[in-house]
């Protein structure tokens, strides 16, 4: 009985060792393979995020280049833009007599009729004006440029984004505020009746408009004592009433030796011929002729003032090019951004997914070596 009793006991745990050590062995296997499993996983999570970096180093590499690209570029345009501008306004003011010229509207020389005339007259200019610049300087063809196209940056993002890649607006145009109401607030028309040859008209010719205004006006001397360009304009109008006096006596010298030489007959047919002539040009000063010097001297003082503006307006518009060249590149910088931001998502999953397998191979081998 004792011998049976042994060799029972022996069989028995016989059959527990070997299946323990079959079951060790099992372990051991799932554990190598898991360990295999989890080593192959590391090395495509290695090479896939290896290669994931390459490309947002690409990706960043050449959006910096392509940045500076379009920097240059839209510089250039805008200096385009700006030079353009800058011609195609000097050409409409070289034509603000036509313009002028081409303004119908009833014309009377009453102050409140006159006002209306002229704030309509500054309507039509700022109207053909603004019309004419646009018509000269349509740059919508400049947010099309390959530097600023869909195409320049598609490689560079991912599927999911290049859909939502659009085509730059075609329907930009820039905006022209000439101002011109503003500018030719201060116009002051002159259309009161002047004989050519007059005391005023001869010292016009001699001196500046405003120089033979203060030199037939009475001088007004201020408390600080007068400038040197009005002590300039007195000297002038004295030297000429000093010349004119001296040419007067001559003249009635000469007078009196034709008188006594051809008679009263000359000197009467030359005053008749001086009144008809006032006569003529005092009946032919006419509204329509009031109206044409008006429109005259509008031309000179918008044509002044609006050269003044030309720089101003010019980079203006040249602003309005940039804000809207830089605006549609920075929705191409945003989506490409977007994908950026993907790519540096995926790297950090798979760091973390490596960082699993990692733990998950020393825990394998801790296991196995256990056992």
């Amino acid at each position: 009985q004792e011998f049976i009793s042994q060799s029972a006991v022996r069989t028995k745990f016989e059959q527990h060792t070997v299946r323990a050590w079959q079951i060790t062995e099992a372990i051991k296997t799932v554990m190598d393979a898991i360990n295999i499993a989890s080593a192959n996983r590391k090395i495509c999570c290695l090479e896939e995020r290896e290669e994931q970096r390459d490309r947002l180093d690409f990706v960043r590499g050449q959006m910096s280049r392509l940045s500076d690209s379009v920097k240059n570029r839209i510089r250039t345009l805008t200096d385009d833009v700006t030079a353009k501008v800058a011609s195609a306004l000097l050409d409409q003011i070289h034509s603000l007599p036509v313009l002028v010229e081409e303004f119908r509207a009833d014309f009377s020389p009453s102050l409140e009729n006159l006002e209306l005339y002229k704030a309509k007259l500054v309507q039509h200019l700022e109207q053909r004006l603004s019309g004419g610049l646009a018509h000269r300087c349509h740059v919508a063809d400049c947010l099309t440029v390959s530097c600023l196209s869909p195409d320049s940056v598609r490689p560079l993002v991912s599927p999911s984004i290049q859909q939502q890649l659009c085509a730059p607006s075609s329907s930009f145009e820039m905006t022209f505020d000439l101002s011109l109401a503003a500018l030719c607030a201060d116009f002051r028309e002159d259309i009161d009746f002047r004989f050519s040859l007059g005391w005023t008209a001869l010292v016009t010719r001699f001196i500046c408009a405003a120089g033979a205004h203060r030199a037939l006006a009475v001088p007004e001397v201020s408390a600080d004592g007068p400038s040197l360009k009005d002590r300039l304009v007195v000297s002038m109008a004295t030297s000429l009433v000093s010349v004119s006096s001296r040419a007067s006596m001559a003249v009635l010298l000469i007078g009196g030796v034709v008188w006594r030489s051809v008679g009263w007959r000359v000197v009467a047919l030359s005053v008749s011929l001086y009144g008809l002539l006032y006569l003529y040009e005092r009946l032919t000063w006419t509204a329509s002729s009031q109206e044409r010097a008006l429109k005259q001297q509008f031309t000179e003082f918008a044509a002044f003032r609006l050269r003044a503006v030309v720089p101003v307006t010019s980079s203006a518009c040249s602003q309005q090019v940039f804000k809207e060249l830089t605006s549609t590149f920075g929705r191409l910088t945003q989506r490409v951004d977007l994908s950026e931001a993907e790519l540096e998502g995926r790297i950090r999953q798979l760091t973390c997914r490596i960082q699993r397998l990692e733990a998950t191979q020393r825990k394998s081998k801790a296991f196995r070596e256990n056992k």
